[in-house]
């Protein structure tokens, strides 16, 4: 190599850092003006075709008529912010899973968290009005939910632990077998029910956010908003358990405690959706996928964009799911596994053609 060429590296190296610094901040400018563009469409689209302007004016207390105003802030309003606040909820828990198990397989759904959390909530369901008031249901729905989704998040990761470290294929069997014992509880807990705990249940089945209201927002909030809070302090401890969880001891990284954070995480999120909205499935494994493919596995940027796109998907899904069949109504869950399924194949088709299956 020549004196000249070797002059004239580190100037290109730059340049090349700096176009795809510019590249991935465009990206992020793009996804957070997409972000208000999908509230603006899920308040607009509906069987009352809303403006732009009619929204803002509603959104300002400025309506024209007071049927808009209740439109906007009784019905549209607490659906969409619902759906955003469930879908960064799960686009952040799928990203933690994947770093806590350091497998792109692992999903919340996968291994089995969000049928954990679903048969908690059923159980919930069922037993209200006799272990517990009737007008509690709202408020003991989530915090089933949360247990059921710690109990199956700790574990799955305690069944898939081999020598102190996690075994993929473990993890991965372990999960399914813990989903199929979840769903046969649903399925009794379906069989017990009455009528009205019967629609109930197959409501957390289908998955929708059709029952939104501000004070279930309120009760959503926390388990929303606190994953998302732990993501910047558990960021630079993934980035090391990456390495290995021996070297990422080395590195001063509390590995237990960070795993039990992380786990902590998951089922808050995991737990607040599900209770709220249902199973949903996909979300969590599409969303951090995406957003690696873009932006890199840095789970510094990875773990809030996984909030954000996920929070964008779930306001399209729910957009299309209440206008694709109007008059009625399709629940998202369909539409986010008819989304996630395919992709799901092709990342399979991938990984067995990386190791020449």
């Amino acid at each position: 190599m020549s004196e000249t060429s070797l002059q004239a590296s580190p100037p290109a190296i730059h340049a090349a850092w700096l176009r795809r610094a510019l590249s991935q901040r465009a990206a992020i400018m793009l996804l957070i003006a997409l972000l208000p563009l999908a509230l603006i469409m899920a308040l607009g689209i509906g069987p009352v075709r809303l403006s732009p302007w009619d929204i803002i004016q509603a959104l300002i207390g400025q309506a024209e008529t007071a049927r808009i105003d209740a439109i906007v802030w009784q019905l549209r309003l607490p659906r969409a912010l619902m759906a955003g606040l469930i879908g960064a909820a799960l686009g952040v828990a799928g990203a933690l899973m994947q770093g806590l198990f350091r497998n792109p397989m692992a999903d919340p759904g996968l291994v089995g968290v969000t049928g954990g959390a679903g048969l908690s909530a059923a159980i919930a369901i069922l037993t209200a009005g006799t272990l517990y008031p009737m007008a509690w249901q709202n408020y003991m729905l989530p915090v089933a939910a949360f247990g059921g989704g710690l109990a199956i998040t700790l574990l799955v990761q305690r069944l898939a632990l081999v020598q102190g470290r996690t075994a993929i294929l473990l993890l991965l069997l372990a999960g399914i077998a813990l989903n199929a014992i979840a769903m046969a509880g649903i399925g009794m807990m379906s069989y017990l029910s009455d009528d009205r705990q019967l629609r109930d249940i197959t409501f957390w089945l289908l998955g929708s956010v059709a029952g939104a209201s501000w004070p279930k927002i309120a009760l959503l909030l926390p388990f929303a908003l606190l994953p998302l809070l732990l993501s910047p302090w558990l960021a630079r401890a993934l980035d090391a358990l990456s390495l290995g969880e021996r070297e990422a001891a080395h590195l001063g990284i509390a590995v237990e405690r960070v795993k039990r954070m992380a786990c902590l995480a998951v089922a808050l999120a995991v737990g607040g959706a599900v209770a709220f909205s249902g199973i949903i499935g996909f979300v969590g494994l599409i969303v951090p996928h995406l957003v690696r493919l873009i932006f890199g596995p840095v789970h510094r940027k990875l773990l809030p964009l996984s909030g954000l796109v996920g929070a964008v998907l779930m306001l399209a899904a729910d957009t299309v799911a209440r206008s694709i069949a109007a008059p009625a109504e399709l629940p998202v869950g369909l539409i986010t596994s008819l989304i996630g399924a395919p992709f799901f194949l092709a990342l399979l088709l991938r990984l067995r053609r990386e190791i020449g299956l």
